[in-house]
């Protein structure tokens, strides 16, 4: 009888060992999933600067100095890789002379009545807002990863199986905000 009881427990044991393993599994995948979102994003925003760029230089060529800047920055976002603080880093540094390129932009009415400029520009703002809506789904996969990764009895196991808590991804962008596209006066 006390054979079958040991028997039951380690059973127990045994199952509620795999439940947290695989419960610590998904919220690894999906902080996995959520930073590969932003990274595909970012890169999506660091190719569209360079079409920017060459927008903006064909009427703004004595701003040389913001080019280099602009070039500089998004080589180091670029380089910056799965390191979250330098990536964050460096794509808020990125971000200062993106919206001082977009303020430049502003100064020329025949490029703001472009085309290709407009559709540019919306297009790096939507960008801006799927990198926005991609970093808030990974913090909140580490969010539940951490907590999972810290709530008794899982934290007994998550080191031992090598599960570790995660930084969040931050990106600060004060001067985030960039011009309205107003596509009423561009018919």
């Amino acid at each position: 009888m006390g054979l079958y009881i040991t028997g039951a427990i380690l059973i127990l044991l045994i199952i509620g060992v795999i439940l947290i393993y695989n419960g610590l599994v998904q919220k690894s995948q999906m902080a996995d999933n959520g930073w590969s979102d932003i990274d595909v994003q970012l890169k999506r925003r660091a190719n569209l600067i360079p079409q920017l760029v060459n927008t903006v230089q064909g009427y703004a060529t004595h701003e040389r100095e913001l080019f280099a800047d602009i070039a500089e920055k998004r080589a180091k976002a670029l380089a910056a890789g799965d390191d979250l603080a330098s990536r964050g880093e460096a794509e808020s540094e990125l971000s200062r002379p993106v919206a001082r390129l977009m303020a430049v932009a502003e100064d020329y009415p025949d490029m703001k009545a472009s085309q290709n400029f407009l559709d540019l520009q919306q297009e790096l703002a939507d960008t801006e807002d799927k990198i926005e809506m991609a970093r808030r789904f990974y913090n909140g996969a580490v969010r539940e990863l951490n907590t999972r990764v810290q709530s008794f009895p899982a934290n007994l196991l998550a080191g031992m199986f090598g599960f570790r808590t995660r930084d969040f991804f931050e990106v600060s962008m004060p001067e985030r905000a960039l011009p309205k596209v107003d596509l009423g006066g561009a018919s």
